[in-house]
């Protein structure tokens, strides 16, 4: 599963990866590149919950596969469009593909896992690593045969279509940990609404943060530094790959000193990381961009059980809001911060994002560490997965 996941969040992370190639090659501006991140966006913070609902509905494991090869198809397809008009329609069919995705595999994780914290840490450590690789497989790709090369960024598709396939055979083996399960409280328990509500309003401003950073960085770096296409690909690729550090390091932290506080802690690291990034000029722009990965990311697979366990009764419609409405809201930003980078300068539309986790850290201080989930008790795999059942 989190291999697959890899895979699939490779396509999400290529999608800014581009921006840079269709700056050069296309002559895009600053307003029309954010566009193509917020097309990738759009449509995936709007049918993600709507995923996550049905999958609190009925089981839907098919959807893994079929979803990881949509969100490659349209990436794929982004670099061989002959209009801007049909780039954002391809890049935004890959965004309904990742967003299909990822309501339905997280439930499938939380399964296979039986609930267990740094257990969700290692499948969310999979999507970070595909965030990671994205700028070195765009680079690998497109530096070396253009944007015409890009149905090549297809294979991880149908890798991660197999891995998927091969995943769920295993969960519906005699005897396997997650074939058909649900908690032994069979979706009871109480809803926290309002601290569901205050952890996605924090992760709104989290997304915000890293989308703007994603999907600047690269052009950001090459300015400050005077670096080519090399330098901001190298930051790009340290901003997705402190996270895989970090994802990890936040399943660790939390088993000592519980979820909500390393939450807390991490918006608080992230304020003066994102400044470092804005105001700090040389080399040591890395650093701080290291920083504000680890920030961004300590808490990623965090507020995913957080929010399953703030609303045990919709765990699919958590998990869609926590990985997809909440975290893709962010690209709606972009093409403000891009507009306003074109009307003044790329630091000065960079400079609010400090602003946004100082925010989050208000959001979540009423929180409290939710009821922890009670064990997860495997049940037979029905022949008809169309049955419905409850997350």
């Amino acid at each position: 599963m989190s291999l697959g996941h890899a895979c699939v969040d490779i396509y999400q992370g290529a999608v800014a990866a581009l921006v840079p190639f269709f700056v050069s090659e296309r002559a895009y501006g600053y307003a029309a590149a954010s566009g193509v991140v917020l097309a990738a966006s759009l449509l995936s913070s709007v049918v993600q919950p709507l995923f996550g609902a049905l999958t609190d509905r009925w089981a839907m494991p098919w959807l893994l596969p079929v979803s990881t090869l949509v969100g490659g198809a349209g990436v794929a397809l982004s670099g061989v469009t002959g209009s801007y008009a049909a780039t954002l329609a391809v890049v935004a069919v890959s965004g309904i593909g990742v967003a299909a995705y990822h309501p339905e595999s997280a439930r499938v994780a939380r399964l296979a896992s039986r609930g267990s914290h740094t257990a969700m840490s290692w499948f969310s450590l999979g999507g970070n690593i595909g965030f990671a690789a994205a700028p070195l497989a765009v680079a690998a790709v497109i530096a070396t045969g253009g944007l015409r090369a890009s149905p090549l960024l297809a294979v991880p598709a149908v890798a991660g279509a197999a891995l998927c396939a091969a995943a769920l055979r295993a969960l519906r083996a005699p005897g396997a940990a997650a074939g058909r399960a649900r908690t032994s409280r069979g979706g009871e328990g109480r809803d926290d609404w309002p601290s569901f509500l205050r952890l996605s309003g924090a992760i709104m401003c989290r997304s915000v943060v890293f989308v703007g950073l994603s999907a600047f960085i690269s052009l950001y770096v090459r300015e400050r530094t005077g670096g080519g296409e090399l330098a901001g690909t190298a930051a790009l690729f340290v901003l997705y790959a402190g996270g895989a550090v970090g994802t990890v390091a936040g399943g660790g932290l939390a088993a000592r000193h519980g979820r909500v506080p390393v939450v807390q802690w991490s918006y608080a690291l992230t304020v003066p990381a994102v400044a470092g990034v804005v105001l700090v000029p040389g080399p040591a722009l890395y650093l701080c961009v290291a920083l504000a990965s680890a920030g961004l990311y300590v808490p990623f697979s965090l507020h995913v059980t957080l929010g399953q366990d703030y609303l045990p009764r919709r765990v699919g419609t958590a998990s869609g809001v926590t990985l997809g409405l909440t975290v893709s809201v962010g690209g709606l930003a972009g093409p403000l911060i891009g507009a306003l980078a074109d009307a003044t300068t790329l630091q000065t539309a960079l400079a609010p994002l400090t602003a946004l986790p100082a925010l989050g850290c208000l959001l979540l201080r009423p929180l409290r560490e939710p009821a922890l989930p009670e064990a997860i008790t495997p049940h037979p795999h029905p022949a008809n997965t169309d049955a419905p059942e409850r997350a």
